[in-house]
């Protein structure tokens, strides 16, 4: 008999090949999958909610793994944290889920992130953990703009092109703008997003917040239905998966 836990990770981007497993780099999904073999004797598939590129952070990226029935979620959550060793990634919480859940598409809910440093100075204590925007940025007109792709749309203009989603078609339920200190903090929420589309969001906000834009080209870019009317894909540092949420 088998166990199916649902694990929520935070981990550092930085070092790491994204969280799918390749061939040529080491990746967060390898690093917990090792960690489970070794736990467990057993090959382990770790499948996560969304796979975060490379340089993308997580502070609740969830997951499920299917491990021995002697072993409880509790006892999963220290033997990983244990076994992943010095690499920067924690298991935060652990429970036991049934048998038909599966991380990816049991989730309802996903939200992001997005980190901006508006300064000339770079960073020091955060290097590699925002986006550090030379200039100053207007959070207001940001939002302005934000508040255009609230909602149900086609948003071809945001995703990435080799995205292979089915449909452009996405429900934006949160793009919220705010000065948070020194940084200015976007967070961006919806069932499920396009690759690279809080990315893209997010740079083409940037392109309003420094006077490049006025707020309504953004609705524009997003009518167009094609990747070049939009900005440009803001850097993968300053995004973090902060929380994937279920019906259970």
């Amino acid at each position: 008999m088998m166990r199916r836990i649902l694990i929520t990770i935070e981990y550092d981007g930085g070092p790491f090949h994204g969280w799918q497993r390749q061939a040529n780099g080491r990746t967060v999904q390898q690093v917990l999958e090792e960690a489970a073999h070794q736990l467990t004797g057993q090959e382990t598939l770790v499948q996560a909610a969304g796979r975060t590129d490379a340089g993308v952070h997580a502070s609740g990226q969830a997951a499920h793994l299917d491990v021995p029935e002697k072993f409880d979620a509790e006892r999963v959550m220290a033997a990983l944290n244990a076994l992943v060793g010095q690499q920067p990634v924690s298991v935060i919480a652990a429970r036991e889920v049934p048998a038909d859940f599966h991380a990816r598409f049991s989730a309802i809910g996903r939200r992001y992130l997005y980190r901006i440093l508006p300064r000339r100075q770079p960073p020091a204590l955060d290097l590699g953990r925002v986006w550090h925007h030379k200039t100053a940025l207007d959070t207001d007109a940001m939002q302005c703009a934000a508040d255009m792709l609230i909602g149900r749309h086609d948003f071809t203009s945001f995703r990435a092109t080799h995205c292979q989603a089915d449909s452009p078609v996405r429900t934006l339920d949160t793009l919220d703008v705010a000065s948070a200190g020194a940084e200015i903090h976007i967070h961006a929420a919806a069932r499920s997003f396009l690759h690279h589309q809080v990315r893209n969001m997010v740079g083409t906000l940037a392109l309003v917040g420094a006077g490049k834009w006025p707020p309504e080209q953004v609705a524009a870019a997003l009518a167009a239905c094609d990747r070049s009317a939009a900005g440009p894909t803001a850097p993968s540092e300053g995004l973090y998966l902060t929380a994937v949420s279920y019906p259970i």
